[in-house]
């Protein structure tokens, strides 16, 4: 008798109509990534605002991004991999296979936050100076990152089960989750900052303990044996080609933060070399540091958006029906240009009122508001081709997304980074942004294009 009797079995991924489905599962997402990035912005927002230092503290943030880049992009490989997989099997009803993915995720998780906390911890000085910190903004940069790679296994496995429980079919206790840690670190954040007196170093301690709240809440959901997929004994050992297939979807988001950190330390350098002075560099970086924040949140929910598209592309993918696969990708393209168009909005129209939020220094408002400008003037594509490359990895094509995924910020933009500065100075780091934007949209209309036309071969 099967062991699945009685128990949720998310089959309405290939039945329901896929605008609803997409709501379903994507608005939870959306939602949740709103949280995300407020989350974030809530740390650079009181940090900014912290008494006679604000602008260093901002510009030391700024200077953890490629920190937190790298170790968001080892969390994703797993998290994105291992929540791809299950929701494929669960497509074919292979439920014990899901199961055993489900366990692997979770000891991958703690392996890789084990090692990348202590390998950070032997080199962090030299990693934060390599990382584009300057001798002002060195110690906020230390101060922070310490308490966040104390607490890094307790990250990974709160995003690696949130991706789990989205890709299971819980995208309403995904979402949360996610609301729940935003909650909890806009509550603590000020009190260890102001009341505590802890500075930069409670404002990292804030995030931590939010995500071990949120994940001990977490562990009891997927502890539940009446759910099909559910923590339990004989799954956590590591099996070779559960974690070898994790490993390869994974590889296009790690690629993705992996270049975004890259991407970073070359834009904190040549901000900081291109500037007439050092504490120029500063408020250029912290400039950065701002605008990237704005840009971020409606990436973040485009985000959302691909996470709640990729369980029903993975599913109808994995049980053989295109045409919803082939919508699925159309309406959720069609969503995300709509919302990076918003985000376009803002930031050409009130990009003062933004940069206000994060500092009441005027020369840093001004620095803001030019740059914000500059970032985002291709932003209503930018959509598209994120989309596009999660979908891409949704259905396996793992080398198309890894294609993508580079595009941007590696084929395009770290050549641009390295050559515009010295024709155009500082301006040139900033231009360098939205060419590559264009040109990565264009390529992926092109690789997409020839997607559809290989479909349709295999059809005919």
């Amino acid at each position: 008798m099967s062991t699945t009797v009685n128990k949720k079995v998310p089959t309405e991924l290939g039945t329901e109509r896929i605008g609803k489905l997409l709501m379903q599962y994507a608005i939870p997402a959306i939602i949740a990534q709103i949280a995300a990035s407020l989350y974030n912005l809530i740390d650079r927002a009181f940090i900014g605002h912290i008494p006679n230092v604000g602008t260093d503290a901002i510009s030391g943030l700024t200077n953890t991004f490629p920190f937190m880049n790298l170790s968001v992009a080892f969390g994703a490989m797993i998290g994105v991999g291992g929540a791809t997989m299950i929701s494929v099997r669960l497509g074919q009803r292979d439920y014990d296979s899901a199961k055993n993915i489900l366990g692997n995720l979770v000891t991958l998780n703690i392996i890789v936050g084990v090692i990348f906390a202590a390998v950070s911890f032997l080199f962090i000085d030299d990693i934060l100076l390599f990382f584009g910190a300057s001798e002002n903004t060195l110690p906020y940069a230390r101060d922070y990152m310490e308490v966040i790679l104390l607490g890094n296994v307790i990250t990974h496995l709160y995003f690696g089960i949130n991706a789990a429980l989205r890709s299971s079919g819980h995208p309403q206790q995904a979402m949360t989750a996610t609301i729940m840690t935003v909650l909890f670190n806009a509550i603590l954040t000020p009190i260890l900052i102001f009341v505590f007196g802890m500075g930069i170093r409670g404002a990292a301690l804030a995030t931590i303990l939010a995500q071990a709240i949120t994940l001990a809440w977490q562990t009891k959901l997927l502890s539940n044996p009446n759910e099909l997929l559910h923590l339990q004994r004989g799954i956590y050992r590591l099996r070779g080609n559960i974690v070898k297939k994790v490993l390869r979807i994974g590889m296009s988001p790690f690629l993705i933060n992996t270049a975004a950190c890259i991407v970073v330390i070359i834009i904190n350098k040549g901000l900081r070399e291109n500037s007439i002075s050092i504490e120029d560099g500063d408020i250029s970086t912290a400039a950065y540091g701002i605008s990237n924040s704005m840009q971020f949140i409606f990436v973040m929910i485009v985000l959302g958006l691909t996470q709640g598209m990729q369980p029903i592309v993975s599913y109808n993918y994995g049980a053989k029906h295109p045409e919803r696969v082939r919508k699925a990708l159309t309406l959720t393209i069609l969503w995300a240009t709509l919302i990076t168009t918003v985000g376009f909005a803002v930031c050409i129209g009130f990009p003062g009122f933004v940069a206000r939020i994060f500092t009441s220094e005027p020369a840093l408002i001004e620095r803001a508001s030019w740059a914000m400008r500059i970032m985002c003037m291709f932003m209503p594509i930018i959509g598209f081709q994120l989309v596009t490359t999660n979908f891409f990895q949704s259905i396996g094509k793992v080398n198309k997304s890894i294609f993508l995924s580079l595009t941007r910020q590696v084929l395009m933009l770290i050549p641009l980074l390295i050559i515009l500065p010295h024709f155009f100075g500082e301006k040139g780091v900033w231009y360098s942004i939205p060419i590559s934007d264009l040109v990565a949209a264009i390529l992926t209309v092109i690789t997409l294009g020839i997607q559809f036309k290989e479909w349709k071969k295999e059809k005919m």
